[in-house]
């Protein structure tokens, strides 16, 4: 009997345009999907300003930011005291700053650092307006931290001046160049997820035999999960590569793991899942005729009919 699973074709049609234009769709959709996801993590997982600060409040705990930190920290010190602090103190400095990052009160400074510099950062990739250089005013950030320094009854944290000191965070050039990509990955966020599902279902549609339609993109699924997984471990490199002196290291990586997680997670679902459809149209096709056999052989042999009675002959 033939197979449940193909679609009906012309009987004129060309055999080898019916395996085609399935395999051109299907291919389309499995490249489409690692991009799609691509965009949809950077547009919807970077973009949210609560979600960011989730993300990167565990960083305040890593001892290489940590550290990093508050070299940066210490170094900022000494260079605005500039001579006015003896050559001795620069290792009292530095201890100071180690220990300030592994207070409560840093957690809430960094917290409130990086909602405020994600907030303009996201606010000048959305403004109509033409790119202007963003800044930050740490004026918040400071009184948050005065405040939880107050509430620890640190000696003499109530003096400590709130000024608005704007910070520099982008150039507007890179502002200009950063909308441009934003509104690409906002517009191929949603596109391009759409377009593979129309690709995939429309490939499965006219593919002679469905069954190994799907076997085939699950297998490509599984393909582009892994590519993506690859993407993610070389732009790591590249990334720590392509950073300053001063940046690279650990504490870098840590950042760049962290903000990652989530795509790295969704690459390897895409692989599990991929490989779960193809193995499963697999077996399918390899054990499902024979059960189907099977059950058919069981229906036509039941079990025999009782004989019917004879009739009783009556008595003369």
């Amino acid at each position: 009997m033939p197979e449940t699973d193909r679609a009906p074709v012309h009987p004129t049609a060309p055999p080898r345009a019916r395996n085609a234009l399935p395999a051109v769709l299907l291919t389309l959709a499995c490249l489409l999907v690692p991009f799609g996801v691509l965009a949809s993590w950077a547009v919807h997982g970077l973009t949210d300003t609560g979600r960011w600060v989730r993300t990167t409040a565990p960083l305040a705990a890593d001892p290489d930011v940590r550290r990093a930190v508050a070299d940066a920290l210490g170094d900022g010190v000494l260079r605005a005291a500039g001579p006015e602090l003896p050559g001795a103190a620069e290792p009292f400095v530095h201890d100071a700053a180690r220990s300030f990052t592994r207070t409560e009160a840093f957690a809430t400074a960094w917290d409130a650092s990086n909602r405020a510099v994600h907030t303009a950062v996201l606010h000048a990739l959305r403004a109509d307006a033409p790119a202007a250089p963003v800044t930050v005013d740490l004026a918040p950030v400071v009184d948050r931290v005065k405040h939880r320094l107050t509430e620890d009854h640190v000696p003499f944290a109530h003096r400590i001046p709130v000024t608005h000191a704007r910070v520099p965070v982008l150039p507007a050039g890179d502002v200009d160049r950063l909308r441009k990509g934003y509104q690409v990955l906002d517009a191929a966020s949603f596109w391009l997820p759409l377009a593979a599902a129309c690709f995939a279902v429309a490939g499965i549609a006219v593919a002679a035999c469905r069954r190994r339609a799907v076997t085939a993109l699950g297998l490509g699924t599984a393909l582009g999960g892994a590519l993506l997984i690859l993407a993610v471990a070389v732009g790591r490199r590249l990334t720590l590569a392509d950073l300053p002196d001063t940046l690279r290291g650990p504490a870098a990586g840590a950042v760049y793991d962290a903000l990652t997680a989530t795509l790295r997670t969704v690459s390897w679902l895409l692989c599990a899942l991929g490989l779960a459809v193809a193995l499963g149209g697999w077996l399918t096709g390899r054990y499902g005729p024979r059960l189907a056999a099977r059950r058919r052989a069981r229906g036509s042999a039941g079990p025999a009919a009782d004989p019917a009675p004879e009739p009783t002959r009556a008595r003369a």
